[in-house]
C-alpha cells in the first residue's frame, strides 16, 4: 500500500512539474487592459507551439504526413505570416504590397508551392521568423488602447478585437496540427 501512495505521489509530482503553461490570463505590463490580456494569451500559445517545435531536427521539421500535407517548419513561417497580414490589416487597413507578396504569399496561402519552397530549413528560422513579427505586434499594440480595440476594422464589419482574437483561433487551431503531425513524425 504505501509503495502504491509513493508512485501515486510521484506521478502527480510529475505531472505537476511538467505544466508550462501559466494557468493565469492577466494584463501583460505596458499596455491598456484588455489588450494587455489578448497579449497574455498570444504570448501563451506562442510560448507552447514554440516549446513543442523548438528542438526539433530537421527531418522532423521538414516532415510530411501525406501529399497534401503541410511541414512543421512551413506551418510555423504561416503563424508569422497571418500575424504579419493582421498588422497590416488592423494598423494600416490594407493588405500585402506587391513586395511584401514576394516574402508572405506562400507562406500565408501554403499548398504545393509551400511544399515545394519551405523546406531545408531549421526551425530556428522559422521562429526568428515569428519572433520578429510578434515582436512587430507588441510594438504596435503598445501604441493602441482598449477604445482601438474595439473599434471596427476599416471597410469591414468586424472589430480589431474580433481580428486579433481570430490570430489567435488561427495559432491554436494549428498547435493542435502541428502537435499531430510532430507525433507522427516521431513515430517514424
Amino acid at each position: 500500500m504505501k509503495r502504491h501512495i509513493f508512485y501515486l505521489t510521484l506521478i502527480i509530482f510529475l505531472f505537476n512539474s511538467s505544466i508550462k503553461a501559466q494557468n493565469i490570463i492577466e494584463p501583460a505590463n505596458g499596455y491598456s487592459p484588455q489588450i494587455g490580456i489578448m497579449i497574455s494569451m498570444l504570448e501563451d500559445l506562442k510560448t507552447r507551439v514554440t516549446q513543442s517545435v523548438e528542438n526539433l531536427d530537421q527531418n522532423n521539421v521538414d516532415f510530411l504526413l501525406d501529399e497534401d500535407a503541410n511541414r512543421i517548419g512551413a506551418m510555423i513561417f504561416h503563424l508569422a505570416a497571418t500575424e504579419k497580414y493582421y498588422q497590416l490589416f488592423t494598423f494600416e487597413n490594407r493588405g500585402f504590397n506587391d513586395i511584401e507578396k514576394e516574402k508572405w504569399l506562400i507562406p500565408l496561402e501554403l499548398g504545393d508551392h509551400a511544399r515545394d519552397e519551405l523546406i531545408d530549413k531549421p526551425i530556428a528560422y522559422y521562429l526568428n521568423i515569428w519572433n520578429e513579427v510578434r515582436n512587430e505586434t507588441l510594438t504596435l499594440l503598445k501604441t493602441k488602447d482598449d477604445k482601438w480595440l474595439n473599434s471596427k476594422v476599416k471597410r469591414t464589419d468586424m472589430n480589431n478585437h474580433w481580428a486579433w482574437y481570430h490570430v489567435m483561433e488561427h495559432q491554436a487551431n494549428h498547435m493542435g496540427q502541428i502537435r499531430l503531425v510532430l507525433k507522427r513524425s516521431i513515430d517514424k
